[in-house]
């Protein structure tokens, strides 16, 4: 976790108290790590019973599929911080950082296509998420800094799809209809794929500068 992406949050006062609770508690950053994917199958479920559950709770539930892509995003941000900010890291730290967000990424994504009746849309949307992270970590291996470049990682993602299950609300209360869920997964896979296939092309000219060698 020697780098890390920036994040405006790390420097607030709520995230400090909260990483400062934490790290004297005997909960582990790990222990942190994988309650994203809680939070992620929390939403999954959410969506996933929006399929003509009526307006009034299919509106409560986008909320609470916000709230949940929400709570995965702040234990994405504490246990970074409770493990260096709060000396818990530990060896097998890198792989819990890492594990758990690619399975949120696809589980929130998978039921936002759920939701909108295009299961393929949101596979794929996971897909490139995934997909994104590997081309960050390949460039590492190679002894790159971390590409966190956009217009789609993952803070981007969850905001867009946070934003869409808001407005999927609203939507379901006022005309009964689900275009911001659509919306919101059609743009998280266009700028996912925009991401990869950026983050691809800047990995392939930092790999071919001179000096680096080859194989």
């Amino acid at each position: 976790m020697a780098e890390r992406r920036p994040i405006a949050a790390r420097s607030t006062g709520w995230a400090q108290a909260a990483a400062r609770r934490l790290a004297g508690s005997r909960v582990t950053p790990n222990q942190i790590s994988a309650s994203s994917m809680g939070f992620a199958a929390l939403a999954f479920g959410c969506l996933w019973l929006t399929r003509g559950a009526g307006p009034s709770l299919d509106a409560a539930l986008l909320c609470a599929a916000a709230l949940f892509c929400q709570l995965r995003l702040v234990a994405n941000l504490l246990d970074g911080m409770v493990a260096l900010e709060g000396g818990k890291g530990g060896p097998t730290g890198p792989f819990w950082n890492e594990a758990p967000d690619r399975v949120a990424d696809v589980v929130i994504l998978a039921g936002l296509g759920l939701a909108v009746g295009m299961a393929w849309l949101g596979c794929l949307a996971g897909a490139l998420a995934v997909g994104t992270a590997y081309l960050r970590e390949l460039g590492r291996a190679e002894g790159l800094a971390a590409d966190f470049c956009g217009p789609m990682a993952k803070p981007q993602r969850m905001a867009v799809v946070t934003a869409g299950c808001v407005g999927g609300a609203v939507e379901a209360l006022g005309w009964g209809s689900g275009w911001a869920l659509l919306a919101a997964l059609g743009l998280v896979a266009l700028g996912t794929g925009v991401t990869a296939l950026r983050r691809a092309l800047r990995l392939i000219r930092a790999l071919s500068l001179p000096g680096r060698g080859g194989t």
